[in-house]
């Protein structure tokens, strides 16, 4: 049976195929980890301590002696998004109450729905898009971006957008394990290898863990309203990182629509920052299925809409544009 060939076929499906799973499991069997205890619990009920492990061995896999082009269009992609993002959650916090819209097409949209599913590029969609369409200084952007992975900047935008506070400590928490792994990938390249051959396993785990985090009911709720959110970001992110590419990256705007995606590493961030913050809590469910419904629509369009900018700029002759070196 080639089930991992089927599942790679698949817009994200690695984390998709586990995090749907996973909903089935806690819309039809909600109580399945209390009933067997023990281990079975522990992945089904592990976001947490799985997600740190795979923030660590993250930062591992991040070459610090990245070349000066990589890091000018990384760091040109990362800032437009996380400040766009910011802009988004600022203005969803004038409008949407706290706790999210409870009916209609935008029920569940919330400021913290907006921020999770608008701050983090999928780093990976990103890389396979570019090694496709764009430069190979292109598809190497990508190792910033992991920055983003984890909660870190969506609490830095919900805190700047005036949404939240967080203490300090907590700042440290989120970014300590992945900032300990970069120390040891680039103090010693064994370790960097060695850790960073469980990032992607790691993926279908938490993503199984996350799934038992959503109620399918919630998904029906929400799902044309996921779909709205992907569109959203598409269009709210992808039109100012073409810009961005085209103004300050030197590419043909190929590359900034490749990073106008949700991460799936986004779907955790509600349920995180909700125990960060109590606030949250009950908003975080409903952010949750529409974070991972605008992920699997952006991973599904984004290809396409990049693919379909790249033909036309080859047409007119800008086709894989040679970003200039830093």
């Amino acid at each position: 049976m080639n089930i991992k060939k089927a599942i790679d076929r698949i817009p994200g499906g690695l984390m998709l195929v586990p995090l749907i799973l996973g909903a089935l499991t806690k819309t039809f069997f909600p109580d399945a980890g209390k009933y067997f205890g023990s281990f079975t619990n522990g992945l089904i009920t592990g976001t947490v301590p799985i997600l740190a492990v795979w923030f660590f061995c993250m930062g591992a896999t991040i070459d610090l002696r990245a070349t000066g082009t990589v890091l000018r269009k990384s760091g040109n992609l990362v800032v437009v998004k996380t400040l766009v993002a910011w802009a988004a959650t600022w203005m969803a916090a004038q409008w949407l109450p706290m706790d999210g819209v409870q009916a209609g097409l935008f029920a569940g949209f919330s400021a913290l729905a907006i921020c999770a599913a608008m701050d983090m590029t999928n780093g990976g969609l990103y890389a396979a898009v570019m090694q496709q369409y764009g430069t190979k200084e292109e598809a190497g952007a990508f190792v910033l971006m992991s920055v983003e992975s984890g909660p870190l900047v969506s609490m830095l935008i919900l805190g700047a957008a005036g949404v939240a506070s967080f203490e300090p400590r907590l700042f440290a928490g989120a970014v300590l394990p992945f900032l300990v792994g970069f120390a040891l990938g680039n103090l010693d390249k064994d370790l960097k290898e060695f850790f960073g051959k469980c990032v992607h396993v790691l993926i279908p785990f938490f993503g199984f863990a996350l799934g038992n985090g959503i109620n399918l009911n919630v998904i029906a709720q929400t799902g044309l309203g996921g779909i709205l959110l992907g569109v959203m970001v598409i269009i709210v992110t992808g039109i100012p990182l073409m810009f961005a590419d085209k103004l300050i990256g030197g590419g043909n705007g190929t590359a900034g629509l490749a990073a106008s995606s949700t991460a799936g590493a986004a779907v955790a961030n509600p349920m995180i920052i909700a125990e960060m913050v109590p606030a949250f809590k009950p908003a975080a469910a409903a952010a949750t299925s529409l974070v991972a419904a605008a992920c699997l629509t952006t991973a599904i369009l984004v290809p396409v809409l990049t693919g379909l900018w790249a033909k036309r700029m080859a047409a007119r002759g800008e086709a894989k544009v040679q970003p200039a070196t830093a």
